[in-house]
């Protein structure tokens, strides 16, 4: 399990980072809002640990730009304030906890761990790239939230990408996952169902990439940049 900590007091993090180690977590530690902004951008974390008081970008808008790109990465507060209002706040905003300095290291190691727990059970059936979602029980797909209108054939070929996410899937592979909707299909209509299926993701953080010769993928669209 891979953590990402956000703690700008360089003692504190350092002391966190050994005690979450020695726990067996894998992390990468930032101390000002910009970094980790970046690496939320291009790494995929279990859980971030998000102090609100940083540098560069305050930890809020760290949150707020997370959860405005579709990404439901958990995320637990670590703050010097205990007010109602601002846990009201950050929650509303989409933090899942929040922990209130000085804190038992033992009480936030055991908070880490049932945040991963609610996320695996609620996400093990269910695969991401970027805001765009894939229920595997229903095979329905959702674009931030929101059901994504497809065709079967369309269906069928942006359920072979989500599956194999990041990873070049061939156009004979393509055709095959589309066999039973249309019985020969060719390159010409595969162009035509991820040209579709493009402009249905347009403003979204998930890209179909087209390798000349090789076939295609799907990327998150910082992955491709």
């Amino acid at each position: 399990m891979k953590l990402l900590l956000i703690e700008d007091n360089p003692t504190l993090s350092h002391w966190l980072a050994r005690m979450l180690e020695q726990d067996s977590f894998a992390l990468d530690a930032v101390q000002d809002g910009e970094a980790a902004d970046r690496l939320l951008r291009m790494n995929r974390y279990d859980v971030v640990l998000l102090d609100l008081n940083l540098p560069r970008l305050s930890g809020k808008n760290v949150l707020r730009r997370l959860r405005q790109r579709g990404d439901a990465t958990p995320v637990m507060i670590l703050t010097a304030s205990g007010s109602i209002d601002e846990k009201v706040e950050l929650l509303g905003a989409g933090a899942d906890d929040y922990l209130v300095k000085p804190f038992e290291v033992r009480e936030l190691i055991a908070r880490v761990k049932v945040m991963i727990r609610r996320q695996t059970a609620a996400t093990a059936n269910e695969v991401s790239c970027g805001d765009l979602v894939f229920d595997i029980d229903t095979r329905q797909f959702t674009l931030k939230g929101a059901p994504l209108n497809v065709t079967p054939r369309e269906r069928s070929v942006l359920e072979t990408l989500i599956l194999r996410m990041g990873k070049t899937v061939s156009k004979a592979a393509l055709m095959d996952s589309v066999v039973t909707h249309d019985d020969q299909p060719s390159e010409d209509a595969l162009e035509i169902y991820v040209s579709r299926l493009r402009k249905k993701l347009d403003g979204s953080s998930a890209a179909i990439v087209t390798l000349r010769g090789l076939g295609y993928l799907l990327r998150k669209k910082d992955d491709v940049e």
